[in-house]
């Protein structure tokens, strides 16, 4: 593995700063600078070219990228971010490239986003403004809650009855690393029963319990665990058949892990109650890209956000001093928060 000692001129290369203002450096030696706010596919290759750095977030560095005739200078890239998916790992590892990430910059903001997701779902809280604020087309009519007299039928159950406090809950915590854990604490205190499910396949540890189990004892599975070959729809029509019919599914992990359209499906036939997700197989999502904003999951008790869980000041402020630190480090021969 290749480390910058000495003074080699760097070329840094930001394919993405949308997400986040990216620092100045201080580098022992000259570099230079290149901040693009967003990188389209057929742009990569000329912009990355010259680069011995790249900060990515999101966009995809294939193997073919990292290639000697694509990025041959390259020598070390930053992902803007915990997840590390966007990067052929294995690719850059065989050319010496260095791959680090940003962990922990995002925790709070995360898991407090996936506690408003979980309360959004199941007290169907866009349901429920929807309906109170509709104007009837009819002029003649008021709207549905003046109207009806209550809208509480917006908010029960698939078998009719009413939504679950937080007291009788039971929560299934899928991927117990630092945001499994900061989830835990918080559902603990809003009074939450909560069991640590295994990875799918694997035996479950002291304190866990069956991947399976899990889903079949909760009323809420929060999904927190990295993308991999091995977690790909690790949650699909199986898996949905088996949960109770009051679950509510929260995804603040990464798309792909819930096989989309089966989801779709479940909620169609009131296998289960409800689902959140912050994050999609396609990013960024738009019409034809997923299931979940299609014409058939209209009307369905579905609360999409647009990948945006982990934002906020304080990550923003993380997100920029790992990222110098971890650049300045390596020029000077120090490695961290390398990716394995």
């Amino acid at each position: 593995m290749v480390m910058a000692t000495d003074n080699t001129t760097h070329h840094i290369v930001a394919i993405e700063a949308v997400h986040c203002p990216i620092p100045e450096f201080d580098l022992p030696g000259p570099h230079s600078r290149a901040v693009h706010r967003w990188t389209d596919p057929a742009d990569l290759p000329s912009r990355v070219k010259d680069a011995t750095i790249i900060i990515t977030t999101t966009i995809r560095l294939s193997a073919e990228t990292l290639s000697a005739e694509i990025t041959p200078k390259l020598r070390l890239i930053v992902i803007m971010a915990t997840g590390t998916d966007c990067v052929d790992i294995a690719a850059a590892s065989a050319r010496g490239i260095t791959v680090c990430n940003c962990p922990g910059s995002n925790i709070d903001s995360v898991s407090e986003h996936a506690i408003g997701l979980y309360f959004a779902t199941r007290r169907k809280f866009i349901e429920l403004h929807n309906a109170t604020v509709a104007v009837p087309t009819d002029s003649s009519l008021d709207t549905e809650w003046k109207t009806n007299g209550s809208l509480l039928s917006r908010v029960r159950a698939p078998d009719g009855k009413a939504p679950l406090l937080c007291s009788d809950e039971t929560v299934c915590i899928v991927g117990y690393g630092s945001l499994g854990k900061r989830i835990e604490a918080m559902t603990k205190g809003l009074g939450m029963n909560v069991i640590i499910a295994e990875r799918k396949g694997v035996s479950p540890r002291a304190g866990r319990v069956l991947f399976e189990d899990g889903l079949k004892k909760s009323t809420v599975v929060v999904l927190c665990l990295p993308r991999s070959a091995e977690t790909l729809n690790m949650i699909s029509t199986a898996e949905l058949q088996i949960m109770s019919p009051h679950a509510v599914l929260v995804n603040v992990a990464r798309g792909g892990i819930v096989d989309e359209q089966a989801l779709v499906e479940a909620l169609k036939r009131g296998a289960i109650s409800g689902a959140a997700t912050d994050v999609y197989a396609t990013e960024p999502a738009g019409r034809g890209d997923s299931p979940l904003l299609s014409p058939e999951a209209t009307g369905l008790n579905l609360v999409l956000t647009p990948h945006l869980a982990w934002y906020s000041e304080r990550t923003l402020q993380n997100l920029q001093a790992a990222m110098k630190n971890t650049v300045e480090k390596w020029c000077v021969g120090e490695i961290i928060n390398q990716v394995r």
